[in-house]
């Protein structure tokens, strides 16, 4: 994918989506809400793949998990792929599956040597059945846990050496991590290889009822410390495929567009300095 800005897709806004005049914009959905036979959901993505381009985001692979990706969803999400031809598949770097249970999170885990083992070995199962690289994404930080061997950053890069995944950069994903746990975000981004960096996502956080403990709500716009941050990553990673995220709180479409051009105007300046 050229690296051009999108916005996360929703039913809500599918006239305006086909209307939308933006040059290079592009939609990315959730994997799993188009695990269907057939019907509406289905008939909209083909649509709207006939002038924009697409990813795949999913939240349901449980790739950190202590189990195999579980089968069934892995080849509907292979047929999926297969019919729709996204520019990019990308999973999160958590679990959510065990003893046949799915829990409604993605869940963190101690980042060791085994666990490094374990996640490279689902990712190269998922990637071996889609036939093509995919990306995985950073979590969010709410709690810190013990027993890492490995910096963050260090095993992601790690991880998408031993895979040829890409990463998926959310940045607020790091600022709110970063102000759960107490580290500077700046620093964190500063440390992922920027060669490694196939996507990166911008959404909004909220704080929790006692205001000390930040959320990646996804029902607020950027905030604009992450958009600093973003600005800064740009510059020193040069432009990159960037998606605004908007899940709770859905404003018109015109406001997601204004935050997506706020984008493509810093990825803009970023082709400019590498030119």
């Amino acid at each position: 994918m050229t690296p051009a800005a999108g916005v996360g897709f929703k039913a809500e806004h599918f006239d305006e989506a086909l209307a939308a005049p933006a040059a290079g914009l592009w939609f990315e959905v959730h994997s799993e809400n188009y695990m269907v036979d057939g019907g509406s959901r289905l008939a909209m993505l083909e649509r709207l793949r006939r002038d924009r381009a697409l990813s795949f985001h999913g939240v349901g692979m449980s790739l950190a998990g202590a189990s195999k990706p579980d089968r069934n969803h892995l080849a509907a999400l292979k047929r999926l792929a297969d019919r729709f031809e996204p520019d990019l598949v990308s999973e999160h770097l958590a679990w959510s599956r065990l003893d046949g249970r799915c829990f409604p999170d993605l869940l963190p885990v101690p980042r060791t040597n085994e666990v490094l083992a374990r996640l490279a070995a689902n990712v190269s199962c998922v990637q071996d059945t889609l036939d093509r690289p995919i990306l995985i994404e950073n979590p969010t930080h709410y709690l810190a846990l013990n027993d890492h061997s490995w910096s963050e950053t260090s095993f992601l890069a790690e991880l998408a050496r031993r895979t040829g995944c890409w990463l998926l950069i959310d940045v607020n994903n790091a600022a709110v991590g970063a102000h759960n746990l107490g580290y500077d975000p700046a620093a964190w981004l500063e440390s992922i290889p920027a060669e490694l960096i196939g996507e990166i996502h911008l959404a909004g956080h909220s704080l929790d009822e006692e205001g000390t403990l930040l959320i990646d709500s996804h029902d607020a716009p950027v905030s604009a410390d992450v958009w600093r941050l973003y600005e800064d990553f740009i510059a020193r990673v040069g432009p990159k495929p960037t998606l605004i995220e908007r899940d709770g709180n859905l404003p018109p479409f015109r406001e997601l567009l204004a935050e997506r051009d706020r984008a493509r105007a810093i990825l803009a300046g970023g082709l400019a300095l590498a030119a």
